[in-house]
């Protein structure tokens, strides 16, 4: 099975044309004068994948491209649809997804289940989705507690742990760094080793794609291991996490109110507002700390 395969297209674009450069406005403190200057511009590029199961329209969704397969595997492995990577028969880029420059735009991608795995009740998405939405198929947290096979093993970091987290996924963020406009997802073992980083301008997407590729390399259910989001805590990223049997998610921004609950009543650690010193403590304990 070519799971390795990767997209021909860069995970980032840089724009050399004046129409699309990004043309940068100063105004003069305490005068009417405005100088302007253009300049080329590297953008995250954003470009829809269709994703067929057994020769079915299953979704499409807006990502980054690259580490497709990757991404393929952690969003079927929200859906319940697989929970492991030998769920997988085939995956493959559809050779007739061919673009106006008669290369394959590796768009398109087909996957084939195990016969053991049923896909004729699989629910059709006929709308694209966004970078921004998680399309888990669970809206509830007893859903969530009904799917879960693997229970949440307890951890109690320290506080200046969880405060150098979101610095190791920046420090670890290259196409961050050359546009400003893409989310990180990262695994990291309590002892502070990164297991895997991934970007993406869906941060619903950066997190299916560690997920993917720990599920590729059987490394599931993710005991003790943290996964550190530059985004805000949903309930639908909380519930990736807890669904892939990780102890904790820590945001850089907010938690939702179903977020939290759902941390709460499966026993994850969840923070938010990780900041260079201070985090709000949703759920769970910190060493040192009663």
């Amino acid at each position: 099975m070519a799971q390795r395969l990767t997209s021909r297209t860069p995970i980032t674009r840089v724009y050399r044309d004046t129409t699309a450069a990004r043309a940068e406005s100063t105004v003069a403190p305490h005068t009417d004068e405005v100088s302007t200057s253009e300049r080329v511009d590297t953008l995250a590029v954003e470009e829809p994948l269709q994703i067929r199961i057994d020769g079915r329209d299953f979704v499409t969704t807006m990502r980054t491209p690259g580490n497709d397969f990757e991404l393929v595997h952690g969003l079927l492995h929200a859906e319940g649809i697989i929970s492991r990577a030998s769920d997988v028969a085939t995956m493959r880029y559809c050779g007739g997804a061919v673009g106006s420059d008669g290369y394959n735009t590796y768009n398109t991608i087909d996957v084939e289940l195990r016969a053991t795995i049923t896909s004729s009740s699989l629910p059709v998405r006929s709308v694209a989705t966004t970078s921004a939405c998680g399309i888990c198929g669970t809206t509830s947290i007893d859903d969530v507690a009904k799917r879960s096979s693997y229970p949440i093993s307890p951890v109690r970091p320290t506080p200046e742990f969880i405060l150098s987290l979101p610095g190791l996924l920046h420090n670890n963020q290259n196409a961050f760094r050359r546009t400003g406009g893409i989310h990180a997802a990262g695994a990291v073992t309590h002892d502070g080793n990164l297991v895997v980083i991934r970007e993406d301008v869906g941060r619903h997407n950066a997190a299916d794609k560690v997920i993917g590729a720990m599920v590729m390399d059987d490394q599931l259910p993710a005991e003790h291991i943290y996964l550190v989001m530059t985004s805000r805590a949903s309930f639908e990223l909380v519930q990736k996490a807890v669904l892939a049997g990780f102890s904790g998610l820590v945001a850089v921004s907010a938690a939702t109110s179903l977020a939290v609950e759902l941390a709460r009543q499966t026993g994850f650690f969840l923070s938010g507002f990780t900041r260079e010193n201070r985090f709000n403590l949703y759920n769970g304990s910190l060493e040192g700390i009663d």
